[in-house]
């Protein structure tokens, strides 16, 4: 018993712990959830006190606004569909706000002002624009909040003038979001995705292995001897045949392969859907691309390869340490060649002993 026990402390700490990952890691998910909690606790109490007071309409509405936000928050968690519960959870609260708006008269007015500005953080600037004017629009035509027409325009200018203003900041925080993520995403110096980027696209190439059985191929490139081009010429022609090597790789690769900067001099690609004949067939191609086109201020520069089909039940681990086996086999053998894991692996089973 002590050990169950144990168990489920265990279990549960573990779940705790994934969820604070999880709300530190995707911002749209911590936003839907801390807007979900605060409408709840900001909505129960006067959904108990209209049906206290026998509203039983306005009560009924603000309990359908609750199921709504909670439903919302519980998918979001569920699938990690941020998109869907967000335009969901805006939908629901604004044009509940109406609906409280017309059954309670001007008291409910002040529900919209905080919806009008949720929607920016739950959904795009432009949609949660096209939600405020509707749901605005809306409040307007039904008019039965409004006790007089400066009311109403007064209302009107003043929930416009709240949504600009959100609008205006949710549109630079947007840009500032993508930059940041630009920013930890990419090598600064290639353009190409960086290694943060490569564990994240391992990972959801193993998976769609598993899920539809398409090959995928990851090839690690070594530049040869790069260490001396830096020495004898300098950082800058080292830098420069860096993004000359990106270039001609991005020209002889296809739009759906991946390169990522695996560190200094490394490379890897991520090649779905080719094996055995066509995949020997690109790299042979990659080598004499760069053998003849790639250059330095001592003359030509070439790389070794080394290269891993994902294996059925493979780990990304496993899958990565098999390349970079293969390369080292490549950079022993004399270097500017292509090592294949398996062969290494049909090598290691038929070595005498």
């Amino acid at each position: 018993m002590r050990g169950i026990g144990l168990f489920w402390v265990a279990m549960k700490a573990t779940g705790r712990r994934l969820m604070l990952y999880r709300l530190k890691t995707d911002f749209r998910l911590s936003i839907i959830t801390l807007l979900g909690v605060s409408g709840l606790l900001g909505i129960t109490p006067f959904a108990v006190m209209r049906f206290v007071q026998g509203n039983v309409k306005a009560g009924f509405v603000d309990v359908c606004i609750l199921l709504g936000v909670s439903g919302g928050v519980i998918y979001a968690w569920l699938t990690g569909d941020t998109r869907r519960s967000g335009y969901f959870m805006a939908v629901v609260s604004s044009y509940g706000a109406v609906l409280v708006g017309t059954i309670v008269g001007d008291p409910g007015l002040f529900w919209l002002y905080p919806c009008l500005i949720t929607t920016f953080f739950m959904t795009p600037p432009r949609a949660a624009i096209a939600i405020n004017v509707s749901a605005v629009g809306l409040m307007v035509i039904i008019g039965e909040a409004f006790r007089s027409q400066v009311q109403m325009w007064s209302f009107v200018s003043t929930a416009l003038v709240v949504s600009a203003c959100a609008f205006v900041f949710a549109s630079r925080n947007q840009d500032q979001r993508r930059r940041l993520e630009h920013l930890a995403t990419v090598d600064p110096l290639t353009g190409v995705k960086n290694r943060r980027s490569m564990d994240e696209e391992l990972d959801a190439a193993a998976a769609s292995a598993e899920r539809t059985g398409i090959s995928h191929a990851l090839v690690i490139l070594d530049i040869d001897h790069f260490k001396r081009i830096n020495d004898e010429f300098g950082h800058t022609a080292g830098d420069e045949v860096l993004v000359d090597l990106i270039a001609l790789l991005e020209q002889n690769t296809r739009r759906s392969d991946q390169l990522f900067r695996f560190g200094g001099e490394e490379f890897v690609l991520l090649l779905a859907g080719v094996d055995g004949d066509g995949l020997k067939a690109v790299l042979n191609n990659l080598q004499q691309t760069l053998r003849k086109y790639l250059k330095s201020p001592g003359g030509p520069v070439t790389a070794s390869f080394g290269v891993a089909i994902l294996r059925h039940g493979e780990s990304v681990g496993s899958w990565l340490s098999r390349a970079d086996d293969a390369l080292y086999q490549a950079k022993e053998s004399g270097r500017d060649q292509i090592v294949f894991s398996d062969e290494l692996m049909h090598q290691a089973q038929f070595q005498p002993t």
